[in-house]
């Protein structure tokens, strides 16, 4: 319980003269006082997982801030600061304030006396440094030093859980630099770690690490199984994550788990939960949640064709972003809009857009999303008729996913490519071939059955197109067949694809889902031959056709 003066007992107080010697006694008493009190709430504030919760706790945020500025002054107590600041870290971070927490943990930092460094104080300082720079800037080097020096830190005082929870920052710093590969590492060796702390939290955190990890890799059933062991935390914890990590890690597991069910081939499931974890992290009344939830989020919306939920999102993410310094999430907030925009008829204005916003994540860097992203230019660019752009922009994107280790959107990638190489003013189509059946056959890998079925709807448009409808159906049929949750924009567009092809001529293809079976109509000779043997005219008549009732889909990224 903290008691406050009457409002006009303070008044009178602070219009009251006093000498210096007693002004700085007082600001000393005042400094250690909210320096006791901060580490007090420093355990109790990660129990506590809601705005109104919080409320009491953080009131004291303008004493703290005031007592910061005089110990850090010209006449404060720069040991009292630098305790004061590394216990103030965690309430900054619980409050999403990054900003605060950046400047007076690079404050205290610099104003280490040798006694201090590789202690406690500076262990907690450099890991409020790392993770704030993370979010507000971006993988920049700084950051990276700063986190690194604070497990050097951890590791040498032997405390198993302090490393647990900075290998986490560490793994979310190089999957936003973009180093895919080395976050799983990362992810791998906190998993590791677990065995030797009981910490539920820790453990909820290394789950959820590990499944973002793989899923990012395109290893969608372990990483499914991971995010729902992070989602089991049990009732021995009511804690969150927010004051370590930055953000409540289970509210970015299920949004993670979003997408993944979603590229299993579950999009209902998957838009319910994506709506959860915006509910939940708009319930937590914490802004960096907020938004994490909000960009992973998003790309459920858009593959689904949920255009008007996106742009709602997309907003709300804007706004947050905004008013919290936020600048990779603000950028790729505005690449989302961009890619809106094309998928909405404004490929000028969205090509111009996600240019600009790529050019910014680069610079950050953030590359968490630019490959998502990449495949939105390459549509726009495209539909402007530069087909030739948009393959080299998939080229390096095929490239850099080979490289850093994100390989979840290769088989969207070859798709995409396949479908632009039919765009040319001259088509390839063996080309196209070649990459939708090697899209099929990594998307088979990775349990992506979402991808599987937008390779399949492209190339049975091919095989048709080649005067096969049959062998078309035969390869759409099963692949749609498997689905049982929906509808979904892909769903709808391959079961009008297969109407499309029963209608066009014989062999029919005749579907009730999900155990339809392609039947042949008898019809004279000449005709039958007329279906399977291709000329000029019969190939762009059913390339025509299969086309003007298919293009209704949205393709996504």
């Amino acid at each position: 319980m903290r008691y406050r003066l009457l409002d006009a007992t303070r008044a009178y107080v602070l219009e009251t003269s006093i000498d210096d010697a007693d002004s700085v006694d007082l600001a000393e008493r005042h400094a250690t006082y909210y320096r006791r009190l901060l580490k007090q709430i420093g355990i109790e504030c990660s129990s506590l997982a809601t705005g109104e919760e919080r409320i009491l706790h953080f009131a004291a945020v303008s004493n703290v801030r005031a007592a910061l500025e005089w110990c850090f002054g010209a006449s404060g107590n720069i040991d009292i600061g630098v305790g004061l600041a590394a216990a103030a870290a965690p309430l900054f971070l619980a409050m999403s304030l990054l900003s605060e927490c950046h400047r007076w943990s690079e404050r205290a930092i610099i104003a280490l006396d040798d006694g201090a460094r590789g202690g406690l104080d500076e262990m907690h300082l450099q890991a409020a440094l790392g993770v704030s720079l993370l979010f507000i800037r971006g993988g920049r080097d700084v950051a990276l030093a700063a986190l690194e020096r604070s497990l050097a830190i951890a590791e040498e005082r032997g405390d198993a859980l302090d490393q647990m929870r900075l290998l986490g920052p560490l793994n979310m710093f190089h999957l936003r630099a973009g180093n895919f590969a080395i976050a799983l590492k990362y992810a791998q060796r906190g998993f590791g770690a677990i065995r030797t702390v009981e910490d539920s939290v820790a453990v909820s955190v290394a789950h959820h690490l590990l499944g973002i990890s793989l899923h990012l890799r395109g290893d969608l059933a372990i990483a499914r199984l991971e995010l729902e062991a992070a989602l089991d935390r049990g009732p021995q914890s009511q804690r969150t994550s927010a004051a370590y990590l930055g953000f409540e890690s289970k509210v970015l597991a299920h949004a993670i788990l979003a997408r993944n069910l979603w590229l299993q081939g579950h999009p209902d499931q998957a838009i319910k939960l994506a709506r959860k974890a915006v509910v939940d992290a708009v319930a937590m009344d914490h802004s960096l949640t907020l938004a994490i939830a909000l960009i992973w989020a998003i790309s459920v919306f858009l593959w689904s064709g949920e255009l008007q939920s996106a742009g709602a999102y997309i907003d709300l993410l804007i706004s947050r972003a905004e008013s919290h310094s936020l600048g990779p999430y603000l950028l790729a907030a505005h690449g989302f809009k961009s890619d809106l925009a094309i998928r909405q008829g404004d490929a000028e204005g969205g090509v111009q857009g996600l240019q600009d916003s790529l050019r910014g994540l680069h610079e950050a860097p953030y590359e968490l999303l630019t490959t998502e992203l990449n495949l939105s230019l390459a549509r726009g660019l495209s539909a402007l008729g530069q087909a030739d752009e948009a393959i080299s922009l998939i080229d390096e994107s095929l490239a850099q996913v080979e490289t850093n280790g994100n390989l979840l959107y290769t088989p969207e990638l070859l798709r995409s490519k396949g479908s632009i190489l039919l765009l040319l003013p001259e088509p390839d189509r063996n080309g196209a071939e070649a990459c939708f059946r090697q899209a099929l056959e990594l998307s088979r890998r990775q349990g992506a059955r979402a991808w599987e079925l937008r390779a399949a709807i492209d190339l049975a448009k091919l095989v048709a197109a080649r005067g096969n409808p049959d062998g078309a159906c035969a390869l759409l049929r099963p692949i749609f067949g498997r689905f049982v949750d929906g509808p979904s924009t892909d769903l709808k567009t391959a079961e009008s694809l297969l109407t499309t092809l029963r209608a066009l001529s014989p062999p029919v293809c005749v579907r009730t889902h999900p155990t339809a079976k392609c039947q042949q109509s008898e019809l004279p000779a000449d005709r039958r031959l007329l279906q399977f043997t291709p000329n000029g005219d019969f190939e762009d008549r059913i390339v025509d056709e299969i086309t003007s009732a298919s293009n209704k889909r949205v393709d996504a990224a």
